[in-house]
């Protein structure tokens, strides 16, 4: 008997679009001879499951199930290509381990934990990992530019301390820019996050667990157009990814090293892509998606091609790797 696969798709985050074409992907490649697939859109508004023909079938939320002609159909296993709230963030990974569903991604704590980047920092640091100099903001905390630029610097970076992607994040250079750049991504978050610049190579690694091992892809190193990996960045073509990364053997391992401590330290299982800069030689970690972008251009299926691993074989393994759990 072939297993029924969801493949959940679209979410609560300003990432829908970007979600819905990740979840088409890996719909298009999961192997049909194994698996019996099947997408589901999870939007504010309803949850569905969509067939070739654009028909919808309500999802049952009791029981994560669906009715197509009479015949209810039940999940085996949840391949999770929700960006953002509420699949990078863990929220509906609770729900599905409430249910005794299997899924592709880590436990739902581990998820809450990486999507809070504060928090994710926290942990990470006293394994002797890298981190740029922070400053943390609350909706409603009293905003004090200069005791901000004091700890941190211009220019710096302020960001959303719980989004997925690249929405509300902004470099500031100047003083003028900081209460600006605090609204815009208070309009993402909460909680804010406002980080040093470190000024060197941007590095992003793929690290995920293949055939029962802890695998690094080949890295890649952004190259962008714009004042740093933003939106238009990194979905819309205004920049460049060198995979390999131009990086000597050594530095490689070093990245690669401390790749897979991060991953270790936060417990982590399935897909990650962790971001880092090279500052002096020296790896300092940013931040950790758990839910990286699976499209054709997205850098996780760049960085497995360079490594001889087809998309269907990356999504398969995800699919192998949570059924045996």
């Amino acid at each position: 008997m072939k297993k029924n696969i969801a493949i959940i798709m679209g979410g609560y985050s300003s990432e829908v679009e970007i979600s819905l074409k990740s979840g088409a992907v890996v719909y298009q490649h999961l192997s049909k001879e194994k698996y019996t697939t099947y997408k589901i859109h999870i939007l504010k508004n309803k949850w569905v499951l969509v067939d070739d023909n654009n028909q919808e079938y309500p999802i049952n939320k009791h029981d994560f199930s669906t009715e197509i002609k009479g015949e209810k159909i039940t999940f085996d296993c949840v391949f999770n290509a929700i960006h953002g709230n509420p699949g990078e963030n863990g929220t509906i990974l609770a729900y599905l381990e409430l249910l005794e569903i299997k899924h592709t991604s880590a436990p739902f704590y581990q998820m809450a934990l990486t999507f809070n980047k504060r928090d994710c920092l926290s942990v990470v640091k006293p394994y002797g990992i890298k981190t740029a100099t922070s400053y943390y903001l609350d909706k409603g905390d009293i905003i004090n530019v200069d005791a901000i630029i004091k700890k941190v610097g211009l220019p710096c970076f302020v960001k959303p301390n719980n989004a997925g992607s690249s929405f509300g994040i902004s470099k500031v250079k100047t003083k003028e820019e900081m209460i600006p750049a605090i609204k815009k991504a208070y309009i993402e978050d909460s909680q804010i996050l406002i980080e040093a610049f470190l000024d060197g190579s941007e590095i992003t690694i793929g690290v995920l667990n293949f055939n029962n091992e802890i695998k690094v892809l080949p890295m890649t190193e952004i190259v962008t157009e714009n004042d740093f990996f933003d939106y238009e960045a990194k979905y819309l073509g205004k920049s460049e990814e060198i995979t390999p990364a131009r990086i000597s053997d050594e530095i490689h391992k070093k990245l690669e090293k401390t790749a897979i401590k991060v991953y270790k330290s936060l417990n982590m299982s399935g897909f990650t892509r962790s971001e880092f800069i090279l500052v002096n030689g020296e790896p300092h970690f940013l931040e950790m998606n758990t839910v990286p972008g699976l499209t054709a251009a997205s850098i996780i299926p760049q960085q497995a091609a360079e490594a001889n691993i087809s998309l269907q074989q990356l999504f398969d393994n995800a699919i192998e790797m949570a059924l045996k759990n």
